[in-house]
């Protein structure tokens, strides 16, 4: 499963959730509290989508942006159900 996310790094919270429309089409916003400082705001994200979507952090993927704040992100691998709380993340 791949889609796009819109990272807001240094928020005052975590919070996934909400719809960007930016260089790689509809994505999803991800806030997190960490700065967008060596890889952080990446490993935050990945955690905070890991939450979001009931898997583990090591299998979010950061496929393209790694230095951006718009990503593609890749789940191989993606349980049942999970393409569903992806869809209601975006409201």
């Amino acid at each position: 499963m791949r889609f796009a996310v819109r990272v807001k790094p240094g928020a005052k919270r975590a919070a996934v959730g909400g719809r960007w429309e930016g260089a790689l089409g509809e994505a999803l916003i991800v806030a997190v509290q960490a700065p967008a400082v060596g890889g952080k705001a990446n490993e935050a994200v990945r955690g905070a989508l890991a939450k979001a979507l009931a898997v583990r952090p090591r299998d979010v993927v950061v496929v393209q942006g790694e230095r951006s704040k718009d990503k593609l992100i890749e789940v191989p691998d993606a349980p049942p159900g999970a393409r569903e709380r992806l869809r209601s993340l975006f409201c």
